[in-house]
């Protein structure tokens, strides 16, 4: 299969343009576009949310995508290195026509795949690194690393205000409240908290007998 693949931004750029090179180049290549792939979107979109993330999932061997020119299809390097080795996996061919590239099985794209690779796996130990300094730094200023204790599943007990009023009215502790509704005790009491509830902690004491 051979994909024409046409990208613009906004609804006041035109698609033709585009389209016309793509045919042109097809006519001098003496092949034919099987499939037109247009989208008005911005780059910057998530791939996923796009019709090319949709056509990079089915493409199969030996197909071909061919664009007008390289940044068509993705919003910097690592994202078009990222089709790019997605297609060169599965034997697949990307063209551009403005840049002149022809991405498939050759050493160019291997050694693209490669500093592809490369770069990826540098950029990932930079955001591992960078986050292990701030988490570091946070520390040492005495700031609380991770989720503040029981914060986690305080959702849960939305709408159950007043059952939890009349609970603590009739003498439940908040340990018994807090088991009944399946949530830790300081889950509990941050709702608690946070909600206004009205409690006054009973201080049970054991009396003995002479």
């Amino acid at each position: 299969m051979v994909y024409g693949y046409i990208r613009v931004s906004t609804d006041h750029q035109t698609t033709e343009n585009q389209r016309f090179e793509i045919k042109k180049f097809c006519e001098k290549q003496g092949l034919t576009i099987d499939c037109w792939i247009e989208e008005t979107i911005s780059s910057t979109k998530d791939l996923n949310k796009r019709k090319l993330g949709r056509l990079i999932k089915r493409i199969q061997k030996d197909d071909l995508i061919i664009a007008s020119e390289l940044s068509r299809l993705g919003r910097n390097l690592l994202q078009i290195m990222s089709i790019l080795h997605h297609c060169m996996d599965i034997g697949a061919k990307i063209w551009t026509i403005k840049d002149n590239y022809r991405l498939g099985a050759d050493i160019t794209s291997k050694v693209l795949a490669f500093a592809f690779g490369l770069s990826a796996e540098i950029e990932r130990n930079l955001i591992s690194q960078r986050t292990k300094e701030a988490l570091a730094r946070v520390k040492s200023e005495g700031g609380r690393i991770g989720r503040p204790r029981g914060s986690r599943n305080v959702s849960k007990l939305k709408g159950r205000e007043n059952y939890i009023k009349e609970k603590l009215a009739g003498g439940k502790t908040k340990f018994e409240i807090a088991q009944k509704l399946r949530v830790h005790r300081d889950t509990l009491s941050k709702f608690i908290t946070v909600n206004g509830i009205p409690f006054e902690e009973n201080v049970c004491q054991s009396s003995g007998t002479d």
